[in-house]
């Protein structure tokens, strides 16, 4: 089992995540597109010690420690200006309008990558908003109540973890139901990372957190220790973090992953 710092028992408190989340990663044997992993250099000390699987964290890629001091400065305010809290719509279609301040949207052309609005629908795909002055609608809803969540992200798909820097709004189609409604005031974990398809390791494990208990400084006692956990299993192997940051973890199998 990998544990951050301390070992922490699977029955303590773990923040809750609204959406049933099975994902799959595959990678591929591509070697162009991605360098090998032990081209990478590293930048930081690990926090997690692997004991019983594959898995293990490695740190941060001097790539990507060269590029987040650049970002430092930005503390993003995202706000979701439609649809509204609550709102019922008449129609199956919604036309959402987002308002970011504090942080400057953009693609690269070349690489395709710079900072955007991770937004997720429900229980579906995250779709990355890049440009705001273009129109942002889903079709097709079904009748009832829909969770719309908005976070800022930077081009390598980190979240920005600041307070403003998440959105959500609940709304409903025609009419109210009990699903995809969650509690407001209630620990949520907004998953982002690993999905997809990589061709090189080490890879991200990232989220958002939100109304979880702000963390007190570590000072070696259980008293300045946060109450909360969060449980991670990659494939059969569980590992506890308690500390909200990305983790980067080498040690996959190549095919079908499982977060």
């Amino acid at each position: 089992m990998l544990r951050a710092n301390l070992k922490w028992k699977l029955g303590s408190q773990l923040v809750g995540s609204c959406l049933a989340l099975m994902l799959t990663i595959g990678i591929s044997s591509c070697e162009q597109s991605l360098p090998a992993t032990d081209n990478l250099s590293i930048a930081q000390s690990t926090a997690l010690t692997a004991t019983d699987g594959p898995l293990a964290e490695v740190n941060t890629p001097a790539s990507i420690s060269q590029l987040a001091p650049s970002l430092e400065k930005y503390q993003p305010q995202v706000q979701i200006l439609s649809p509204q809290p609550d709102e019922i719509l008449s129609d199956d279609r919604v036309t959402v309008k987002l308002k970011v301040s504090d942080l400057p949207l953009f693609k690269q052309p070349e690489l395709g990558l710079g900072n955007y609005l991770h937004v997720i629908l429900d229980k579906q795909t995250y779709q990355g908003v890049y440009d705001l002055t273009q129109p942002l609608v889903f079709k097709n809803l079904a009748a009832g109540t829909h969770s719309l969540r908005v976070f800022a992200s930077r081009p390598w798909h980190e979240s920005f973890k600041n307070e403003g820097a998440f959105d959500q709004v609940t709304f409903h189609v025609l009419t109210k139901t009990a699903e995809n409604n969650p509690a407001p005031q209630q620990p949520l974990l907004t998953y982002s990372r690993p999905a997809g398809t990589y061709s090189a390791e080490p890879i991200m494990l990232d989220y958002y957190l939100t109304n979880a208990p702000s963390q007190p400084a570590k000072s070696g006692i259980p008293e300045s220790l946060p109450n909360w956990r969060v449980r991670v299993t990659v494939n059969d192997q569980r590992f506890i973090l308690d500390h909200w940051a990305p983790v980067y973890l080498q040690g996959f199998k190549e095919g079908k992953n499982w977060v």
